[in-house]
């Protein structure tokens, strides 16, 4: 195939030799604007570089047409370097002028060798046969090889018949730096995705992988740092620019080649279409595209256009805390990631109290899938975490057209997920590595998220004030849950607890929970009735919405609850919490962090994860009022919590 591939561009270049010049570079160019309209994949790469470069700059109509014309400019210039490639290098001054040519004089009156800063502007095919002539040096270019053999082979010969010598990247670079330090001049394209070897740094105010060889050779010969473009023209004639050198004001490698992206950017401002827009400068990292720096880190001086993640949140609160510590994990990652959340209705408020998050997308109740897809592609995110396992949160992503779609595999959308993470391993070797949490944080850590230590979870608070005095007891009771009547510890266990606790103390008791509750609170408080207790109860079930409730537990010393959301939302706002388990397991949902206590009794059918016990309940029948008494006692007379010492969770 690479022989025929050969011949096939052999036959075009003597073919198009023999044709004259502005009839190749019409025709060429009406079949760029061909390519144009029928290659919808390149279209819509040169249409997202456009916007990250001028994003409101300019007007959907210029960018569309600097993107039309720069398929014309590209074709026609393939063509032009075709057809004059039987010309000799000095003939093609004739077509070419010339501009700023006094920098280059004045470096090499100074003794200094020259660095070309180029990119891919305009036509620098017939710019590297031009170079030896107009500089009067040794000229050189640092050279990739082609993938192809036989056209690599031929694309040397060329070039060395004009003088120009190549280096090899894969040789090094001890050549070029020779030719610099005899005063030669020597070529760089500086303007192309550099992977894992490059620095991050601002291109177009966009964070870009970038190759430092062009700062790195001239801090090491002292050689001058000119931007060289040749740039096209109408009528078959072209440009050549040099302009001033570059003054770095220190010998900083990144901060040199930042200046470099900034001096590219001028270049390309100066005729935007003649730039290489069909290629993926922004380019993604794959998987780690978030934890992106490497060897050489990152450099970002300035304030940057952010990279936009979209984190798809689950659907219960409960779930949606135990996402928290991996949307921690997240923001330590690139300096210029903007996290959006997007979520139903009743959880928008608990995702705006979460300092981590920019920005919250409601999903409007009733939302189908292409009106869910259809707002997140107004957000034009650059990736998207599917958090949730359905099918349709990933089809949402996928129609919304987001380049990278991050989730684990399931429910038959691997094929709608660009980028998909391998599930967390639980093994009874490593029963903490079983918790609900280190789901979330694996697929976290699968874009190149920083491990978290388990202290760095969730909030920490302590029970003592600022003057170290213990502060009047709140306590929140949450009798309820979701899930089914196998997760409810029972109404008149809660009232004893409540009645004991609040001998010899003063407490304020506040039951909580949603308008299904009610029955549940309504028994509690007829059970205190029973009791003649002299509680002090506020029975706010059904009375608050998910910010007031937020507001009462970061108020509350402690929270008496059942496996809820209620209760994974108490431990992110750093309250204590005493659990109650039934039929699901501690292990996976239980509380996240040190200091809160877990009340589970262990039965042969358990845990079964039943809405609905079909047995005897053994499993909260075998928890006693007594050892939740012991418990919120022991919490209360701790006096502080998330401390070095505080005790862990049990069972």
């Amino acid at each position: 195939m690479h022989l025929l591939t050969y011949f096939a561009a052999r036959l075009v270049w003597a073919f198009l030799g023999t044709l004259p010049l502005r009839l190749v570079i019409r025709l060429a160019r009406g079949l760029g604007i061909i390519a144009w309209y029928l290659s919808g994949t390149y279209r819509k790469l040169v249409g997202s570089n456009l916007e990250i470069a001028f994003g409101g700059d300019l007007t959907p109509e210029r960018k569309a047409a600097i993107g039309r014309e720069h398929f014309a400019r590209l074709a026609g210039n393939l063509a032009a370097g075709a057809c004059l490639s039987r010309q000799p290098a000095e003939r093609l001054r004739e077509w070419v002028d010339i501009e700023g040519l006094e920098h280059l004089r004045k470096a090499q009156a100074e003794g200094k060798g020259v660095i070309g800063l180029l990119g891919h502007i305009g036509n620098w095919e017939m710019l590297a046969r031009l170079s030896p002539g107009v500089f009067a040096r040794p000229c050189g270019s640092v050279y990739q090889s082609l993938s192809n053999p036989f056209v690599d082979k031929w694309v040397r010969s060329q070039r060395a018949v004009e003088g120009l010598a190549l280096f090899e990247r894969k040789e090094g670079f001890n050549g070029a730096l020779e030719m610099l330090r005899a005063g030669g001049v020597v070529g760089v394209l500086a303007d192309q995705h550099a992977g894992d070897r490059g620095l991050w740094c601002p291109f177009f105010n966009r964070l870009a992988s970038t190759s430092p060889l062009v700062a790195t050779m001239a801090l090491r010969t002292g050689a001058a740092v000119l931007g060289i473009a040749l740039y096209t023209l109408p009528g078959g004639r072209w440009r050549l620019v040099i302009r001033p050198p570059l003054t770095p004001e220190s010998r900083d490698s990144a901060a040199f080649t930042s200046l470099v992206n900034l001096e590219l950017e001028h270049m390309i401002r100066m005729d935007p279409a003649d730039w290489l827009w069909a290629h993926n400068r922004w380019k993604t990292p794959k998987p780690n595209f978030l934890g992106i720096g490497g060897k050489r880190g990152i450099f970002a001086p300035q304030k940057l256009q952010p990279f936009r993640l979209l984190v798809r949140s689950v659907n219960w609160l409960g779930d949606a805390v135990m996402t928290v510590p991996s949307i921690r994990a997240l923001r330590r990652t690139r300096p210029d990631l903007e996290i959006t959340v997007a979520c139903q209705q009743k959880l928008a408020g608990f995702w705006r109290a979460v300092p981590e998050v920019d920005r919250v997308l409601e999903i409007p109740p009733g939302a189908g899938i292409r009106q869910t897809a259809g707002l997140y592609a107004k957000g034009r995110f650059d990736a998207v975490m599917v958090y949730p396992n359905s099918l349709r949160t990933g089809l949402e992503a996928w129609l919304a057209g987001i380049p990278r779609r991050v989730g684990y595999r399931g429910s038959w959308r691997g094929k709608l997920l660009s980028q998909l993470c391998s599930p967390v391993s639980r093994t009874e070797k490593d029963p903490a590595g079983r918790h609900q949490v280190h789901h979330y944080l694996n697929l976290a850590e699968s874009v190149g998220a920083p491990r978290l230590e388990p202290s760095e979870w969730l909030a920490c608070r302590s029970l003592l004030s600022q003057d170290g005095q213990v502060r009047r007891r709140k306590i929140a009771v949450c009798p309820g849950a979701e899930f089914g009547p196998a997760k409810r510890w029972l109404p008149e266990r809660y009232a004893e607890v409540i009645h004991q606790v609040s001998q010899g103390r003063e407490v304020e008791w506040f039951l909580v929970g949603v308008s299904k509750d009610a029955p549940a609170g309504e028994a509690i408080e007829a059970a205190l009735a029973g009791l003649k207790s002299g509680a002090k109860l506020s029975n706010q079930i059904g009375r608050t919405g998910l910010d007031e409730l937020m507001i009462l537990l970061s108020q509350c010393d402690l929270l008496l609850t059942n496996d809820t959301g209620t209760m994974h939302l108490a431990a992110m706002l750093g309250v204590p919490v005493v659990a109650v388990f039934g039929s699901t397991d501690p292990v996976l949902t239980g509380p996240l962090g040190p200091g809160h206590i877990v009340l589970h009794h262990r039965v042969p059918c358990g845990p079964c994860f039943q809405r609905e016990c079909h047995l005897d309940f053994a499993c909260m029948l075998g928890v006693e009022s007594l050892e939740a008494v012991a418990a919120v006692e022991e919490l209360l007379n701790h006096g502080f919590f998330r401390e070095k010492g505080s005790r862990e969770p049990k069972t």
